[in-house]
This record gives structure tokens, C-alpha cells and sequence, in this order.
């Protein structure tokens, strides 16, 4: 079973992804995360530090290629994987940033997704853009501003796949979130 989960950053998409695994081989069952990261953190703490802003399509242009690159390699490890497998992110996250930053969706991240295999449920980790941007202040490993979250937020929600999304409150602690994404995926396998 894959599991993708998407949100804004500071939604506790990482810390939710533990949880679930963790639970399930709390119970004696086979999980694992795999990260499909796009390097904007790293990228924007280099940027700061040398005081430069690199241009959207560009850093859209790096993204993309990492992203694809983790997606196509985690997809791989999953066909090897007899588990549930729960990717942190995907490529709905780069179009959501597409989207949040007025660039076109294109036709490419669309037509993989389409070909790469169907996860099982895309799990939204739904967070008002104040209070994630409040959660990575206090983490203060990186910085978001407020504008560009709420951009983000309003990009998935825009996004045509957000209507299948399984969309989970993420105010909650990571234990709750993480019970709650149980709770949804045992009603979705039953259906």
C-alpha cells in the first residue's frame, strides 16, 4: 500500500509520516517512509546566506528535477517493498508550488503522474498558513514567509486532484494526526 502526504511546510507532513509508520509496527505490521524532498529548504538557506533570490522559474527548474528524481526512486523501493510504503511529498507538491508562485502546471509532472503507480490515498494534511508559519519559526531550521505559505495553501487547494485528497485537520499533536490517518485509510480500504 503507498500512502502519499502533501501540505504546506510546517503541516508536520515528516512528523506525521513517523508516527504512522511507527504505529503500524507498533502492531506488528511491515511500514516505511520515503522522502521525496525538492531541496527549496536548502536552496533558500543558500540563497539568503549569499543574498541573492534565485528566480522562480529557475528554482522551479531544480526542484522539478530533484523531486522527480526522489519520486521515481521511491516509487522503485516501494515495487520492492512489502509494506506500506508513505512518501513524504510528491509531485502534487511541486504543482502546487508552480501554482502558489503564478508559474503554468505544464504538461510533463501531470503525464508522469498519471503513469507512475496509483497510491492507495493522498492524505492532506490541512494547517492554516499562520500557524504553520508559526510552527517553522519556532523549529527555526528554515524560514517560510507568510505570504508565500498562504500562496501554497491556496495552490493545493486549486490543484484538480484536491478533490480526491483525504484532507486531515493538522492543529492536532502528530499522535492524534497520526491515529486519525489510521482511522481514514482502514474506512478507505473497506470501501
Amino acid at each position: 500500500m503507498i500512502i502519499v502526504l502533501t501540505g504546506i511546510d510546517g503541516s508536520g507532513k515528516s512528523t506525521a509520516a513517523r508516527a504512522l509508520v511507527a504505529s503500524v509496527r507498533a502492531r506488528g505490521g511491515r511500514a516505511v517512509v520515503v522522502s521525496n524532498h525538492a531541496g527549496r529548504r536548502v536552496m533558500s538557506l543558500a540563497a539568503a546566506s549569499l543574498g541573492v533570490r534565485l528566480p522562480d522559474r529557475v528554482a522551479d527548474a531544480v526542484e522539478t528535477l530533484l523531486r522527480v528524481v526522489n519520486v521515481l526512486v521511491s516509487h522503485l523501493r516501494a515495487s520492492r517493498f512489502d509494506g506500506l510504503v508513505v512518501m513524504d511529498r510528491h509531485l502534487h507538491c511541486q504543482l502546487a508550488l508552480r501554482h502558489a508562485k503564478g508559474l503554468p502546471r505544464g504538461r510533463f509532472l501531470p503525464w508522469l503522474m498519471d503513469r507512475l503507480p496509483q497510491p492507495d490515498a493522498i492524505i492532506h494534511l490541512d494547517l492554516d498558513p499562520a500557524e504553520a508559519h508559526r510552527r517553522i519559526i519556532a523549529r527555526g531550521t528554515d524560514s517560510e514567509n507568510l505570504e508565500d505559505l498562504a500562496a501554497f495553501h491556496k495552490g493545493y487547494r486549486e490543484l484538480p486532484e484536491y478533490a480526491g485528497f483525504l484532507r486531515i485537520d493538522a492543529c492536532a499533536p502528530a499522535a492524534e494526526v497520526a491515529a486519525e490517518m489510521n482511522s481514514r485509510l482502514a474506512s478507505a480500504r473497506t470501501d
